[in-house]
């Protein structure tokens, strides 16, 4: 498992075989089940994490205790509540995985002294962030103001591992539509295609 980590730090091209090496012995792999928490909301932001196998999903609890999804995590993918982590504070929303999954984490104190002794680690957050950013960008271009039909549309052709890997009912909750919509949607869609 540690050659799918290795192998995407190298692939990133910022950092050196022996800065790779060297980094793996941060992280440590944690284990979770379908429905175990990485991060929990309430809870002091204590990992970053590189999705080794499986999937996760983040997400808060509104005024009604209602899951409101914003993102989900699959491998090769970098999963935590990173202001929260880097100010070591309480997290305000949970990630919690969606399959079983390996997790390779860091600490904050191991991250603190990769940080201090591979300075090149610098660029792989920086690439991480911008990728988060970006995809918070694209989630608000093609889900805001959207018909639950042209979401699952979208979703169908542009992220099509969400349908195959994801519960309906936390697909809805990421688009922001009622599960029997997203269902209605599906069934609209689906019917076209056979016609």
């Amino acid at each position: 498992m540690t050659d799918i980590f290795k192998n995407y730090l190298s692939l990133t091209g910022i950092l050196s075989a022996e800065e790779i090496n060297f980094s793996a012995n941060f992280f440590k792999p944690i284990c979770l089940k379908k429905g175990d928490f990485f991060i929990r909301e309430g809870d002091t932001c204590r990992y970053v994490g590189f999705i080794v196998r499986g999937a996760v999903k983040a997400y808060a609890i509104d005024k009604e205790g209602k899951e409101n999804i914003t993102c989900f995590k699959f491998e090769n993918e970098f999963a935590t509540s990173f202001p929260e982590f880097v100010a070591q504070e309480k997290s305000r929303r949970s990630i919690r995985a969606i399959e079983d999954s390996i997790i390779y984490g860091i600490s904050f104190q191991d991250y603190l002294q990769l940080l201090g002794q591979v300075t090149s680690w610098n660029g792989i957050i920086k690439s991480v962030m911008e990728r988060e950013y970006s995809q918070k960008e694209l989630y608000l271009l093609n889900y805001n103001n959207k018909t639950a039909v042209d979401k699952y549309r979208h979703i169908l052709i542009n992220e099509p591992m969400l349908v195959r890997r994801v519960a309906t009912q936390d697909l809805a909750s990421y688009l922001g539509v009622t599960q029997r919509s997203l269902t209605r949607a599906k069934g609209q869609l689906h019917r076209h295609k056979e016609l």
